[in-house]
Parts: structure tokens; sequence; C-alpha cells
């Protein structure tokens, strides 16, 4: 059986659709699903908890899905089945995103779960290689979109964001913790001043473990982009979800942008 340890968004639910079986739904209860009922909810205090309870529905597999933030721990609260990986928690907290994700899954692995990656149940995540969109991207996209493959790599071992803006090889804007929503809105206010033309590149870090933390466009990144006065999304093959692809495609052809998958490295 099959666990969905999901946040906020669209791809839990989209996860949900695509499954032969309802998987059991568990959540942090600090973050409920925008759009799913957990069947279990459950604090970082708790997690042994949680464990003991996903062994005791026969789960074998775990996909973790959707966004969280960080939750504050309260030591009053840790339980305990929770009590042995008090430690383990306690780094997972301290390290980036990429590397807490990492300590989570080690945790479950260590519990005797397979964890396995959300392409890994709905593969049409990842569209092919190639321009999915009406508009095609001009000479110098395609050399904003190498300068932004080089960034995300050099942004790599920082372990601070997926993404970046980038037009005329210069970078506008970088993913930090506050998401690409938050980056592509940075924007916004340069646009009255001046077009900026250019790209949003999204791709996974380097030597990223491709079963968490993959990063994702959907319908609404393509208004997000346009009102950022950026021309057009580049995603890297295999590595950027995209939700609901014709959704998308639609989206950025009624906005005349483009949308190119391209390979990576460029």
């Amino acid at each position: 059986m099959l666990a969905l340890i999901c946040g906020q968004g669209a791809l839990p639910t989209r996860i949900v659709q695509n499954c032969y079986m309802r998987p059991l739904i568990a959540s942090l209860t600090q973050f409920k699903p925008d759009e799913l009922i957990p069947d279990i909810k459950f604090r970082l205090e708790t997690l042994g908890t949680l464990l003991d309870l996903l062994k005791q529905r026969e789960v074998t597999k775990v996909c973790f899905a959707g966004g969280i933030r960080r939750p504050n721990i309260d030591p009053t609260l840790i339980d305990d089945s929770t009590q042995a990986l008090v430690a383990s928690i306690s780094e997972a907290l301290v390290e980036g995103d990429d590397g807490a994700l990492r300590v989570m899954i080690e945790i479950f692995e260590r519990a005797g779960f397979d964890v396995i990656g959300a392409d890994e149940i709905v593969p049409d995540l990842l569209p092919p290689v190639g321009v999915l969109t009406k508009r095609l991207p001009a000479l110098q996209n395609h050399k904003d979109a190498t300068r932004g493959a080089a960034v995300i790599a050099g942004m790599s071992n920082l372990d601070v964001g997926q993404a970046c803006a980038i037009a005329n090889g210069q970078v506008l804007a970088m993913e930090a913790y506050g998401g690409t929503e938050w980056m592509l809105n940075s924007l916004t206010a340069r646009v009255r001043s001046w077009p900026l033309g250019g790209v949003l590149f999204k791709g996974p870090k380097i030597a990223q473990d491709r079963r968490f933390d993959l990063p994702c466009i959907g319908p609404e990144t393509c208004q997000q982009v346009k009102d950022a006065g950026l021309s057009g999304i580049v995603i890297v093959h295999a590595g950027v979800l995209v939700l609901d692809v014709a959704d998308v495609i639609a989206e950025a052809d009624r906005l005349d942008l483009f949308i190119w998958v391209c390979e990576a490295p460029l």
C-alpha cells in the first residue's frame, strides 16, 4: 500500500487522481492540504508514532509531495515513539531544503519504507524535450537559458533554490525561501519602468535526489511569468514537474509565452 505524505498545492491531488487505489494520506497538522482530506494528521514531534501507524496500515511505499514550511518544534509534545528520532529531526531542521528532506527520507527508509518519486506514479508530469507552445524561443532566449543552467548549478551547493530569471545574460532574480512566485513578484515593479524580456529557468539541483522536491510549474506560473515581463519558461527535461500539461500549454499560448523543455546541461 502507498502512503502519500502530502503538503500544500496541486501536486498531491494529481497523484491521488492517478493512483489505481487511493493511497493513505498523511499530512502535518500545521500544513493542511489544499484539496485532500488526510487520513492521518501528525506533527514532527510525533513522527515515530506516524511510522508505527503506517506499518499497522500495511504501508510499504511512501511518496512525499506538496509544499510545507519548517514547523516550530515544541519539545513538550515529543512522544515516546519519537524520542529515538530527535537527533535526526534536529539535524533536518538546520539543513537546507534538500538536506532536510534527505534526512527525512533516511528516517523513513530506516523504518523499512520504500520512498518513491511523484513521477513514478504520474510519469505524464514530465513532458518530452522540445518547445510545447506556438511561440518559439529566440536566439537570446537560448543564450539566457544557458546562463540560467549555470546559475542553478552554482546555487546547488548552497541549497537555496531551483529557479532564476535571466534577461540578456543578466541575472534578474534567484529563487530562495519565498519560492518561485515570490521571486517573480519581485520583478513586477520593474516591468512598469522597462520591458524585461528574458526567461524563467527551472531545473533540479546538481545531484538532487529526484524522489522529492522536484521543481514544478502549473497554469498559474504562466500568468506570473507574464506579469514579471518575461518572454517564456525553460525547464530541464525529466527534472521539472508540469501540472496539468494541456492547461499549462493553453495558458502559455493565450499569454503569448513559450515553454521549452530542454536537455541538461545546456
